[in-house]
C-alpha cells in the first residue's frame, strides 16, 4: 500500500520532489526535441498563462460587480459603457484562448505537443516560445491561411 510523503520526506530526498525548472532555462535546439525538460517548461508556461487570464477575468468580474454604470451624465455613462464593452470583448477572446491552452496541455499529456498537426514535423522552438498554443509549423500555417483566403475570395 502506497503512503503519501510528508513534506519533510520530500525535502530530504530530491528525487521525490516534483520537477521544477530553473528560471533561466530556455529550450534549446542542442537538446532532444520535446524532451521531459522542454515539455515541463511549456506545461509551466501554458499553466501560468492560463492562471493569468483567469485572474484577470476574476478581477474584471469583481470590478463589474463593485462599479456601477450610474453616472449622472449621459456622456460619462456612454464612455463607461464603451470601456466595459471593450473589456468584455477582450475577456471573451481570452475565454476562447483558454480552450486552446487546455488543448495544448492535452497534447503535452498525449505526447503530440510540438509537432505539426498537418505535416507531423516538429514546430520550431522559437515559434512555440512565441505562441505556445501553435499547432502548425509556420509553413503549414501560411499554406492554411492562403487556402482560406482563396476560399473566401471565391
Amino acid at each position: 500500500m502506497a503512503t503519501a510523503l510528508t513534506k519533510n520526506e520530500a525535502q530530504a530526498d530530491p528525487a521525490l520532489r516534483a520537477p521544477t525548472l530553473d528560471s533561466d532555462y530556455r529550450p534549446s535546439a542542442d537538446e532532444p526535441f520535446m524532451n521531459e525538460r522542454q515539455l515541463e517548461y511549456f506545461r509551466a508556461k501554458l499553466l501560468a498563462w492560463k492562471e493569468n487570464i483567469l485572474r484577470e477575468s476574476r478581477d474584471t468580474l469583481n470590478q463589474l460587480q463593485n462599479d456601477s454604470l450610474r453616472e449622472p451624465d449621459v456622456t460619462d455613462r456612454a464612455s463607461s459603457e464603451t470601456d466595459w464593452s471593450i473589456e468584455l470583448r477582450t475577456r471573451d477572446r481570452q475565454r476562447k484562448l483558454i480552450s486552446k491552452i487546455d488543448a495544448a496541455l492535452r497534447r503535452i499529456g498525449e505526447g503530440e505537443y510540438g509537432y505539426c498537426e498537418v505535416t507531423g514535423e516538429p514546430i520550431s522552438l522559437a515559434r512555440l516560445e512565441a505562441r505556445p498554443i501553435a499547432t502548425m509549423t509556420v509553413e503549414a500555417q501560411e499554406r492554411h491561411e492562403r487556402q482560406e483566403k482563396i476560399s473566401r475570395d471565391e
